[in-house]
C-alpha cells in the first residue's frame, strides 16, 4: 500500500487545491536521468541559485486590481499583491523578496498567475515546525515545506540560538557544528547551504564530504566535542520528502527547552543574510573540515571493542548467510565495513536496492517497518540464496528490520520482538565482556509505547529499567542522565525498529544493531544450537509472554484527529477528564487512564502524569483490569493515528494462544469504539 505522507505542519489537504502537487520539486524519473543523477551527484537537483530577472508583468486579481513584480532601486523585488488577504499578501512579498532559487520562486509566481490563493495560503501562511524527528516535509516552495529558503532560515535560527547559548566566540570556531546528509534529492545542497550560514558566522563546520548514515552525526558530536549537529534526512519517508534533524551538544536530539528556543530563534531570523546564498565560502575555508575518514575509522574501532575476541572468532567460523537491503539508501557500504570489522562474512546484497537512489524505484515506501510490503525483493533474494537471515536498514540506516527463515518461510520480527532479543543480548554481551560485571549498576530504556519486556527482565536480572516518552530524543537524553549519574546504559529501544546498542551513539543506530544481530545469531547457532526465534521463545518462557498489536489508521485531517481524541477525554456528556470506562459493553473494564496531552493520570494521587506532557501531540494510554495496556497517539512525521497494545503474561502462564486471542479481540473493539473508523472516514492499514 502506497502511503501519501505529507508535512506535519498545521494544515490539512482540504486547504490545498489540485495545483498543490504542481508545486513539488521536479526530480528525474527516467532510467537515463537516474544514471545521469548518479554520475553528477554534486549537481543540485533544483538548479543553481541566482536572481530571477523578472520583468514587469500584470495579471488579473480577484478584485480586478493589478499585481506587479519589478526591481526596485535596492535591487530587491517590488511586489504588490491584492489577494484580499493582507497576511497572505505580506507572505507572498516576503517569498518573492527572499527566495533566490529560481525554481521555487517560479512555483510561487505561477500560483499567483493562476490566482490560486488557497494553495498560496496553505504553503505560505503555515510554517514547518519541529516535530518528533525535527523538520520533515515535502520538497517544494512554501514556508511549510523543505526548500532552500526554509533551510537557510532554519540554519540562521539555529546559529543565532547557539550563539546565545555559547556566547564565548572561541567555542564557535573551536568546537563548531557537524553536518551530514543522506542520498535524497537536495540533501547535499541543503547541507551545504547550512554550512554557508555557519561559516559566515565564524563557526567551524565539520561537513561530511559524502553521504553518511545518520548515526555518524551524533557519534561525531561526542567524538569531536561539537556544539551541535545537523543531519539532512527524511529517513523512511517517500521520495518527495526531506528533513532536518538537529542534535544538541550532548549528542542527543533536541528536547525542550531547546526545541522551542530554536523555533523562536528561527522566527527571529527569517530574512536571509545577503551572504547566506553565497557558496563560494565553501572554497578554501580554513574553518571547514571534512571529518569522514577519521570519524568512520573511530566508529568502527568502537564497534570492534564492543565484542570480545571469542565472539569475533565465532563470527569467522559462522556458516550463516545474511541477505541485506539498504532500501535504496546509504547503508550498504557501512554494513560492509561493519561485517568486515567484526570478522563476519560479507552480506548478500539485494542488488536492486543496495545503491543509493533518491527515486526509490522498487519500493515507494522505503520503510522496512512496513513488513513484506517493502521487504518483498529482500525475501525473494534470501530465498534464492538460501540465506538464514534478512537484515534491512531504512534509507538513512538508523533503523533495522530482521527476518529469519523457519520451515522455508521468513518470519519478520516486529520491533518489540527484536527489542526483546537485543535486550537479552546486550546483557549477555556485557557479562561476557566484563571481568566483574555489576548488573545492579546497569540500565535499559524503552519508550512508553514499546513492549514492557525489558521491565520484566529487569525484575528478574536486577538491572534498572526506565520508560520515556515516544521518540529517541527522550531515550537519548535519559541515557545521558543515567550515564552522568554513573550508571552503565546497556541498551535502549523503541518499537519502531530503533535500537541503541551503545552510548557511543546517543540515538538509534541501524548499522551497529545489524552487526550485533548477526553476531548474536552466530553465537546462538554455535553455543546454543538455537535460531533467533528459539531464543525469543526462551525469553518469553523465562520472563513471561509479551504479545503485541501495533498498527495505525490514516487520517489527513488534523481537526478531525483532535475531535476524535477530545471525545475520548470528555466521554461522559462532555465533562472534562471523563474517559471510557470499558469496552465491549462492559466486558473489559478500564482501570487507569494517562493522558500525556493534558497531563491527566488517574493512577497518581494528584491525578497528574509523571512523564513530560506535550499539548502539541495526542497521546492517551488505557490500562485494563486484565493487564492489557493500549496507547493511542498521533504520529509526528506521518498522517497516522496509531495504536500500541500489549498483554503481558506471567512466566507461569503458558496459555500464550489465549493471551494473543484476547488481545486481538480487545484491540479490534478499541479501534472500532474509540477511533470509529467508518464514521470518521479513516483508512485502515492493509494488514498482511
Amino acid at each position: 500500500m502506497v502511503l501519501l505522507i505529507h508535512t506535519f505542519a498545521k494544515r490539512t489537504l482540504s486547504n490545498v487545491s489540485a495545483n498543490w502537487s504542481g508545486l513539488l520539486i521536479n526530480v528525474p524519473v527516467s532510467p537515463n536521468k537516474r544514471e545521469l543523477y548518479h554520475q553528477q551527484r554534486k549537481l543540485s537537483n533544483i538548479g543553481q541559485l541566482g536572481n530571477i530577472s523578472v520583468r514587469y508583468w500584470m495579471l488579473q486579481c480577484r478584485n480586478q486590481q493589478l499585481q506587479r513584480i519589478g526591481k526596485g532601486s535596492s535591487g530587491t523585488a517590488n511586489f504588490h499583491c491584492y489577494s484580499g488577504d493582507r497576511v497572505l499578501d505580506k507572505q507572498i512579498k516576503n517569498w518573492i523578496d527572499w527566495d533566490r532559487n529560481p525554481h521555487t520562486k517560479a512555483q510561487i509566481i505561477n500560483a499567483i498567475k493562476k490566482e490560486d490563493w488557497k494553495t498560496l495560503q496553505a504553503c505560505l501562511c503555515n510554517r514547518i515546525a519541529f516535530g518528533t524527528a525535527g523538520l520533515r516535509a515535502a520538497m517544494r516552495a512554501g514556508f511549510d515545506a523543505m526548500n532552500d529558503l526554509v533551510v537557510i532560515q532554519t540554519a540562521q535560527g539555529l546559529c543565532a540560538y547557539l550563539k546565545k547559548q555559547y556566547p564565548d566566540e572561541s567555542t564557535w570556531s573551536e568546537q563548531g557544528i557537524v553536518i551530514g546528509y543522506d542520498a535524497r534529492h537536495n540533501s547535499e545542497r541543503f547541507a551545504k547551504l547550512s554550512s554557508v550560514v555557519f561559516l559566515n558566522n565564524n563557526f567551524r563546520v565539520y561537513l561530511f564530504n559524502r553521504y553518511v548514515a545518520t548515526p555518524f552525526v551524533p557519534f561525531t558530536i561526542l567524538r569531536l566535542g561539537c556544539l551541535a549537529g545537523v543531519m539532512v534526512t527524511a529517513s523512511h519517508n517517500p521520495k518527495q520528502d526531506n528533513g532536518y534533524k538537529v542534535y544538541w551538544t550532548n549528542g542527543a536530539q533536541i528536547i525542550p527547552p531547546h526545541d522551542t528556543g530554536i523555533s523562536q530563534s528561527i522566527l527571529d531570523n527569517l530574512e536571509p543574510e545577503a551572504d547566506s546564498w553565497d557558496e563560494s565560502v565553501l572554497c578554501d575555508n580554513e574553518l571547514l573540515r571534512k571529518p569522514y575518514k577519521k570519524m568512520v575509522a573511530a566508529y568502527y574501532d568502537c564497534l570492534k571493542m564492543e565484542l570480545t575476541c571469542p565472539l569475533r572468532e565465532l563470527n569467522k567460523k559462522c556458516p550463516l548467510e545474511f541477505t541485506y537491503t539498504a532500501m535504496h539508501g546509504v547503508g550498504y557500504p557501512y554494513i560492509q565495513l561493519a561485517f568486515s570489522t567484526i570478522d563476519l562474512k560479507p552480506v548478500i546484497p539485494v542488488i536492486n536496492q543496495v545503491d543509493p537512489d533518491p527515486e526509490f524505484p522498487t519500493t515507494p515506501i522505503p520503510n522496512p517497518e512496513e513488513g513484506k510490503t517493502s521487504m518483498d525483493l529482500a525475501i525473494k533474494r534470501a530465498t534464492a540464496t538460501k540465506s538464514a537471515i534478512i537484515l534491512a536498514n531504512d534509507p538513512d540506516a538508523d533503523r533495522l528490520a530482521v527476518a529469519e527463515v523457519v520451515k522455508s518461510r521468513y518470519k519478520l520480527f516486529n520491533g518489540n520482538e527484536l527489542g526483546a532479543l537485543l535486550g537479552w543480548w546486550a546483557l549477555e554481551n556485557y557479562k561476557m565482556r566484563e571481568a566483574n560485571p555489576d548488573v545492579s549498576n546497569c540500565v535499559m530504556i524503552a519508550s512508553t509505547v514499546s513492549s514492557k519486556i525489558l521491565k520484566s527482565m529487569a525484575k528478574v536480572e536486577g538491572f534498572t529499567f526506565h520508560e520515556t516518552l515516544t521518540g529517541f530524543k527522550w531515550i537519548g537524553n535519559k541515557t545521558i542522565e543515567e550515564r552522568d549519574a554513573g550508571k552503565n546504559v546497556l541498551f535502549g529501544f523503541e518499537e519502531a525498529i530503533g535500537y541503541m546498542m551503545t552510548p557511543n551513539v546517543i540515538d538509534k543506530d541501524g548499522i551497529t544493531a545489524a552487526a550485533h544481530v548477526a553476531t548474536m545469531a552466530c553465537y546462538l547457532q554455535y553455543e546454543k544450537c538455537m535460531k533467533l526465534q528459539d531464543k525469543l521463545r526462551e525469553i518469553y518462557e523465562t520472563y513471561g509472554f509479551h504479545t503485541n498489536v501495533v498498527s495505525y489508521l490514516i487520517c489527513q485531517d488534523q481537526k478531525l484527529i483532535k475531535k476524535i481524541f477530545d471525545r475520548l477525554r470528555s466521554f461522559d456528556n462532555g465533562q472534562k477528564n471523563t474517559y471510557p470506562k470499558s469496552i465491549l459493553n462492559g466486558e473489559y473494564e478500564i482501570e487507569n487512564v494517562r493522558d500525556l496531552t493534558t497531563g491527566y493520570d488517574s493512577s497518581t494521587p494528584d491525578k497528574k502524569a509523571t512523564l513530560p506532557v506535550s499539548e502539541s501531540t495526542q497521546m492517551i494510554t488505557f490500562t485494563f483490569k486484565n493487564g492489557m495496556v493500549v496507547t493511542l497517539r498521533t504520529s509526528g512525521t506521518e498522517p497516522k493515528i496509531k495504536y500500541y497494545a500489549e498483554m503481558c503474561g506471567q512466566p507461569e502462564n503458558k496459555n500464550w494462544d489465549d493471551l494473543t486471542a484476547t488481545l486481538k479481540r480487545m484491540v479490534e473493539a478499541i479501534v472500532n469504539e474509540f477511533y470509529e473508523p467508518e464514521k470518521n472516514g479513516l483508512t485502515r492499514k492493509q494488514e498482511e
